[in-house]
């Protein structure tokens, strides 16, 4: 049976996956917000898959809702731009097979893990664990690496295909993970991370800011 991916989890079937968001909208009440850590980053990767996850993230995620029933005796979730605007989301829909352009933004965050993982130890080795956003000194264990400061990733990400001729002329290498090919071409890949480099504005925040941020 093949393996299915939300983000950086690997699920042994896609049934698999179904359930493991279901616990999330099981385990708390309609009206609810998914305020446990895990769960709202499970949901925002899960969000990424869906066919119109530009339009439903918007100016950015705030936080999830479980939201009571639309149709149907089943609750759902809803989403909470950092804007306050709402909007509610099927995660049936986010489970069908990513689009190409979900594959290859997947492979573009592949690409340029390093130097982001690079920037993590800089600075753990410099002794600034803390915030960029309030100062408070950081916890090792609960800091994220966010583009908070900048473009965010999928600008940075949309810019630069825009300039390689788009989505369909950045070919990946086949992969038995889905969303885990690689550039087949490698020195585009090496573009691609030389842009990132170059325009990217990384910074440290704590679990609960990044929780606040928009996707990034």
């Amino acid at each position: 049976m093949p393996k299915f991916w939300i983000g950086p989890r690997e699920y042994p079937s896609k049934k698999a996956a179904q359930e493991a968001v279901r616990d999330v909208l099981y385990g708390y009440s309609v009206g609810s917000v998914v305020d446990q850590e895990a769960d709202h980053l499970l949901l925002l990767d899960l969000l990424d898959l869906h066919a119109e996850a530009d339009v439903k993230i918007g100016v950015g995620v705030k936080a999830f809702v479980v939201a009571p029933p639309l149709q149907g005796p089943y609750p759902g979730f809803e989403v909470i731009r950092t804007d306050g605007t709402r909007i509610d989301f099927s995660y049936l829909a986010c489970l069908k097979p990513p689009s190409y352009r979900q594959q290859v933004c997947a492979a573009m965050r592949f690409e340029v893990k390093g130097d982001v993982s690079a920037y993590f130890t800089s600075r753990v080795a410099a002794n600034t664990l803390v915030s960029d956003e309030s100062g408070r000194e950081l916890d090792i264990t609960e800091t994220h690496v966010s583009y908070f400061r900048g473009p965010s990733f999928a600008e940075l990400a949309a810019a630069f295909t825009e300039e390689a001729g788009g989505w369909d002329a950045i070919a990946l290498t086949t992969s038995s993970d889905p969303g885990r090919g690689q550039f087949t071409d490698r020195s585009l890949a090496e573009r691609w991370r030389r842009y990132h480099q170059e325009h990217a504005v990384l910074g440290l925040l704590s679990s609960q800011e990044n929780l606040r941020r928009s996707r990034g």
